[in-house]
């Protein structure tokens, strides 16, 4: 069996199936298709113990967000390990973590984050053009858009529109939000709003 198990393009294969199937979340690559597909001369008792040593391989390494140099040692200690891995198939991994390392990482890391979270921010102050009030006509309005979402999903977009009136806190108003919110109102000389991140 170590023979059959000593394909480079079959190792290949199969780290990218484990990677798809734990890093991707592709429910559907099981261990009886990776099998079939790439070991079919396995049995499936001799192909289960390969399938959990590579798994666990692959897992550390990701888990360790290993650079090169650890990548080397890590796989290194494996081959002089009994029941470890060939130079071989440690050769197969490092070519394999090297390719992937950015894609696992960046998955992993989406699936890390539980809520959404603040994907842009962008503001600007605008003068009105247009009122039912002529005084109302030609004061600055603070026009601020958030996107809020996760990473590769849909994104939510948020449109607020802020008077000059309730830019003009008081002190103790402003002070209240300074505590409570990341954003800082400050309010020049001039009567020109504007704010700036913490």
């Amino acid at each position: 069996m170590a023979g059959e198990l000593e394909g480079s393009k079959s190792l290949s294969g199969l780290l990218s199936g484990l990677a798809q199937e734990a890093f991707h979340g592709h429910q559907g690559i099981t261990e009886e298709l990776l099998r079939s597909q790439l070991y079919p001369e396995v049995s499936l008792e001799e192909f289960r113990p390969f399938l959990a040593k590579m798994r666990g391989i692959l897992k550390s390494i990701a888990s360790a967000d290993m650079d090169f140099n650890q990548l080397e040692a890590f796989l290194t200690a494996q081959t002089k390990k009994q029941g470890g891995i060939t130079s071989d198939q440690a050769a197969v991994i490092s070519k394999f973590w090297k390719s992937h390392k950015t894609k696992i990482r960046e998955s992993l890391m989406n699936q890390s984050r539980w809520d959404s979270g603040l994907r842009g921010l962008s503001w600007r102050i605008d003068g009105k053009s247009q009122s039912r009030h002529s005084a109302q006509i030609h004061t600055p309005v603070a026009i601020m858009e958030l996107e809020i979402g996760k990473s590769g999903q849909n994104q939510d977009q948020f449109r607020l529109w802020i008077k000059r009136t309730a830019l003009c806190l008081k002190d103790k108003q402003a002070s209240n939000l300074k505590g409570k919110y990341s954003l800082v109102f400050n309010l020049h000389n001039s009567g020109a709003p504007g704010w700036h991140s913490r």
